[in-house]
């Protein structure tokens, strides 16, 4: 911050440069006119001197008359040059105490409405943080300077749950979305963050949470592990199982958290049959490799999305599984399956017929677009990797 007030006083100087200025010049003004006067005093005591002396019959009128304008030409030549003082109506007292409140009141000022505490943040942030504690109290600084900025306090709420303080998690989780909204993964932070601070004790304030999150994103990933979790506490192993594989599909092949969650649902099947229990088979999500037909790929743009799902034959019309691209990213092969139910409870599985469809929606709308492909009825349970192709107008 040194640099900071050293680049502010330069400035108050400049400020008070056009206040002393002004007042420097008004002085040496004076000093010209107080020369001036005592010129035109000499003057006239000299003039008063020649008038005694013609009194007196020393000077006749001639010798007074040159005298005189030889005493004129004197202080022509003295006061020549000299300019006409120019008068100030604030007179000498006002451009002081301006000079004095200028840089008082401008400091006062930025303390109250300035950013100094951002600033230093700012400068902060631009090295890196030494431990998780250092990262820690920086963030609680930025929370402060920005109470309402729902990224800082989010971060904060991870940063505290590092830390096993899933207490101040909560609360902070809490305030965040009443600022962003709730948003699933919110929600699903907010979730765990109070599971743990309640000493891993499910409540129906957990479960709200998670149950909401779930419901406006069913691939909710801190949800479903939470509820695998909470699952494999209570000797659920089964559910356990089945959040933890929902969860695993979701997870990219290269993530380096899949063997540990892979050995979660290891040891729940292990607890399972120890306790006499069967593990149910997983059932294998249904693959499709779409495609567009030739007249098709002439017009569709690149950037038109592509809507890829399952829908019951025989049930409600709401997709069971869905997945969205992009026409750029065809021909593709995607899985559908429970991992990808659009709701809890309208599960790939829970139909045993369904029909494949792929729909292009330029305006990024999966009920209406321009193109179609749809398959004929197929039995959820077929495995063999299905064809389909884009090839008719959607009426």
């Amino acid at each position: 911050m040194i640099d900071f007030w050293l680049a502010a006083g330069l400035l108050l100087l400049i400020a008070l440069s056009f206040l002393l200025i002004p007042m420097l010049r008004g002085r040496r003004a004076q000093r010209e006119e107080d020369r001036t006067a005592l010129n035109v005093a000499l003057y006239q005591e000299r003039v008063a001197e020649l008038q005694v002396q013609q009194d007196e019959g020393v000077l006749n009128n001639a010798q007074l008359d040159t005298g005189r304008a030889e005493a004129a030409r004197e202080l022509l030549a003295d006061t020549e040059g000299v300019e006409k003082p120019r008068e100030s109506r604030l007179g000498k007292p006002l451009p002081l105490l301006a000079a004095f409140l200028v840089p008082v009141l401008g400091v006062a000022l930025y303390l109250h409405y300035g950013a100094s505490d951002k600033v230093e943040l700012t400068r902060e942030f631009s090295q890196p943080p030494v431990s998780i504690e250092d990262m820690t109290r920086r963030l609680e600084r930025a929370a402060a300077a920005q109470p309402d900025s729902p990224e800082g306090l989010y971060f904060l709420g991870r940063a505290y749950m590092a830390q096993d303080r899933s207490a101040d998690a909560a609360k902070i989780f809490e305030r965040t979305v009443a600022l962003a909204g709730r948003q699933p993964e919110l929600l699903g932070q907010w979730a765990q963050a109070q599971y743990f601070a309640d000493d891993k004790q499910w409540s129906p304030k957990v479960q709200a949470l998670t149950d909401e999150a779930l419901k406006l994103d069913p691939k909710e990933v801190t949800s479903l592990g939470l509820l695998g979790i909470a699952a494999f506490e209570g000797q659920r192993y089964q559910e356990a199982i089945d959040y933890w594989n929902r969860l695993l599909a979701q997870l990219p092949p290269d993530d380096n958290s899949r063997a540990a969650l892979q050995g979660g649902i290891d040891r729940a099947a292990e607890k399972l049959k120890e306790s006499g229990g069967t593990v149910a088979p997983q059932k294998t999500a249904m693959k499709v490799r779409v495609d567009l037909a030739p007249d098709v790929k002439a017009k569709a743009l690149p950037t038109d999305s592509v809507f890829i799902f399952a829908r019951a034959v025989n049930g409600p019309p709401a997709p069971l599984a869905a997945k969205r691209v992009t026409v750029a990213e065809l021909p593709i092969t995607v899985e559908l399956g429970d991992a990808d139910a659009m709701m809890p409870q309208l599960k790939l599985s829970n139909f045993p017929e369904v029909q494949l469809v792929a729909r292009i929606s330029r305006a990024g709308q999966p009920t209406t677009g321009e193109w179609i492909g749809r398959s004929q009825p197929l039995a959820s349970t077929t495995t063999a990797l299905q064809q389909l192709t884009i090839d008719s107008p959607d009426k």
